[in-house]
């Protein structure tokens, strides 16, 4: 199982710098964070801590039993399971059943804890054309997205790339994507833009986020290639993708999501988010 389909990191622990001050961000772009930007060594309560410490929002991809230690440092836990796996997703009609169960299961109990996002994906493609994928999605979406409109909570579907990490993924396009939004046609169903993926299948970041921003309701960041910590290595211009991002008045959140190859991860968090912080 990958990432996306939330193991929980476990760790040795590693001794934790509490005694440094907050650091105060402009904010005009909420930031937050996955649990691998902190390298392996580190207990979860420590990276949520730090993670605060640094001027995070929220704390992206975990499961329930850990949503009390993000909320007890004033972040937000979002894009937390919602229905189906990265796999195996809406894109199957076999799947449907069990995937609404789960939506029905998820999305009121996001609501309750006060979770923004619950996530979903399209799944593999496994020979299914891009209409038969968008249909088969749309029939599934179109009664979860009910769901979430009468607990105002907004599920994201994640564009991944399926040249490098995830062979075979439907929803490997900006356009594909914005296709279905538009088909299911509900302010609760959006995109998980992450940008590292559409780097690799498309690129024209800026624009594509300009033109597309209302069917956006999350994004993550990383590197390029190598999907590490931004910097002269790498081909995206975060400082100005994070400018375009603000100025289309965007006001969801964005999160990190790259693995750090630094030997300080936290500075190295403290960095990515100041150079996001326009």
């Amino acid at each position: 199982m990958t990432r996306k389909e939330f193991l929980l990191t476990t760790a040795a622990p590693l001794a934790a710098r509490t005694d440094e001050p907050k650091v105060q961000r402009k904010n005009r772009l909420k930031q937050g964070v996955c649990p691998g930007v902190f390298g392996r060594n580190m207990p979860f309560e420590d990276r949520v801590r730090h993670a605060a410490r640094l001027g995070a929002h929220c704390f992206d991809l975990q499961r329930p039993e850990n949503w009390p230690v993000i909320k007890k440092y004033g972040l937000v836990p979002t894009v937390v399971p919602g229905g189906g796996r990265l796999t195996d997703g809406c894109n199957d009609k076999a799947l449907h059943e069990k995937i609404l169960a789960e939506f029905r299961e998820n999305i009121p109990r996001a609501r309750k804890e006060g979770v923004p996002n619950v996530i979903t994906f399209s799944g593999n493609r496994r020979g299914k054309s891009d209409e038969e994928g968008l249909e088969n999605c749309y029939l599934v979406l179109k009664e979860a997205a009910k769901i979430a409109e009468d607990n105002e909570v907004t599920i994201v579907m994640e564009l991944l790339n399926s040249k490098v990490d995830h062979k075979d993924y439907q929803c490997d396009r900006t356009a594909w994507g914005v296709e279905l939004c538009k088909r299911v046609n509900s302010p609760r169903f959006k995109l998980l833009y992450d940008i590292y993926h559409m780097q690799i299948m498309e690129g024209d970041v800026i624009r594509t986020i300009r033109t597309n921003i209302q069917y956006i309701g999350h994004m993550h960041t990383a590197g390029n290639p190598g999907r590490h910590q931004f910097d002269d290595t790498q081909e995206l211009n975060y400082r100005g993708i994070a400018q375009a991002i603000v100025d289309a008045g965007y006001t969801g959140y964005l999160s990190h999501e790259y693995s750090p190859t630094t030997p300080d991860p936290l500075k190295t968090l403290d960095e990515m988010m100041a150079i996001c912080d326009v």
